[in-house]
This record gives structure tokens, C-alpha cells and sequence, in this order.
């Protein structure tokens, strides 16, 4: 199947219906931090873009959120003709200036503080990431406290980036600023926002 092809095919059925759909599980899964929210398959895109981050992408952009791709992503034609096709959504020249950055290899990402954070004044002009988890479950198990959880939640997505946890902490310290993160499975979405605390759990 050549580029061109690839980029026309595997988009949502029903537009508005899918994306209504990939949104609230989005905004539930933001709403309420570790939970995963199920997401059926709604689009197919190139490999090394999975079909979830595909969906949420074809939800959340359009031609006014700059997207940037981590390595794995930048180096597929495919990849970047079937997003543009699909959002009309610009490639960000970097990191921080993108509304949102996708991570196919979230064990090779940059650091944190490498994407915009937003202001003071416009903390949602930060950057929200959208990282390929393969599950929920392998990896290092992490204790999320913090609004939208009861009590704790405990989360375990694989192939997290190293020192992820010290990273995040002072992803809390920069409140209202930092980013925010979208952890996007095979079955499904999980959210991390800014304002949840996270703790490696001792075993």
C-alpha cells in the first residue's frame, strides 16, 4: 500500500459519533486520574502509530493544535501524511511549541521540562502528551493521590520513561503550570493531569 493510500484510509466511520465518544472517554479518564477508560478501535493508522493515539489524535486536533512526533513517529511519511490528511494539524518545529506531543517510544522521551508548560497567566497553553503504553499493568507500579481519586489509585503502564516519577514531582511543583499526560493502551485511555501526585510503590 503506498503513502498516499495509507494517508486517505483509516479514519473514523462516523466523525461526529467517534470522536463524541473518544472525547468523553478522554475527559472521563482526565476527570478521574489512573481509571481506564475503554476505547474501541475507531481508527487504523500507520504503524508506529497505534489505534488509539490514532483516535485520540483525530478527536483532540485540528488545524490549530501544532503536533510534534517523538523520533519513532517523525520517521514515518505515513505517519505524518495520514495525521495531516486526517487533522489539517501543523507539525510543531518543537517540542515546546506543541499543543500536543505523541510518543510512540515513551522509554526514549525527552524530559519533561523539554515541552511547553504553559504560563501563569495561560496555563492551558501547555503541552499535553499522548504516550503508547503496550498495558496497564507491567510496568512499575505507581500510587496516584490527588483530586478525582477517592483514596489512591494504583496504576502500572509500561515502558515509562526513566525517572519518571522525579520528573513528575516537579511537573507538581510548576502548578498551575506543567503538562499534562494522556497514557494510551491498546484497550483503552488512563490520564495523568498535572494536579495528581504520584509515589513509586515500595514492594
Amino acid at each position: 500500500m503506498d503513502i498516499a493510500t495509507q494517508s486517505i484510509e483509516g479514519g473514523f466511520a462516523d466523525p461526529v459519533f467517534n470522536a463524541q465518544m473518544v472525547f468523553r472517554a478522554v475527559m472521563d479518564a482526565m476527570a478521574r486520574p489512573g481509571t481506564l477508560q475503554p476505547l474501541p478501535v475507531f481508527a487504523r493508522p500507520p504503524a508506529p502509530l497505534s489505534a488509539t493515539t490514532g483516535a485520540i489524535v483525530l478527536a483532540l486536533c485540528d488545524n490549530d493544535t501544532p503536533h510534534w512526533l517523538d523520533p519513532a513517529l517523525q520517521a514515518s511519511p505515513a505517519v505524518k501524511s495520514w495525521l495531516g490528511f486526517h487533522t489539517g494539524a501543523p507539525l510543531a518545529n518543537t517540542p515546546a511549541d506543541a499543543h500536543f506531543a505523541l510518543i510512540a517510544s515513551p522509554a526514549e522521551m525527552m524530559a519533561l521540562d523539554g515541552f511547553s508548560q504553559g504560563t501563569q497567566d495561560y496555563p492551558d497553553r501547555s503541552t499535553t502528551l499522548i504516550l503508547q503504553v503496550s498495558d496497564f499493568v507491567s510496568g512499575t507500579p505507581l500510587l496516584l493521590e490527588g483530586p478525582g481519586i477517592e483514596l489512591t489509585m494504583t496504576i502500572a503502564p509500561a515502558q515509562m520513561p526513566r525517572h519518571f516519577v522525579e520528573q513528575w514531582k516537579q511537573n507538581n511543583q510548576r502548578f498551575p503550570r506543567g503538562v499534562d499526560i494522556i497514557l494510551a493502551g491498546p484497550d483503552g485511555v488512563a490520564c495523568l493531569p498535572r494536579t495528581t501526585h504520584i509515589k513509586t510503590m515500595e514492594t
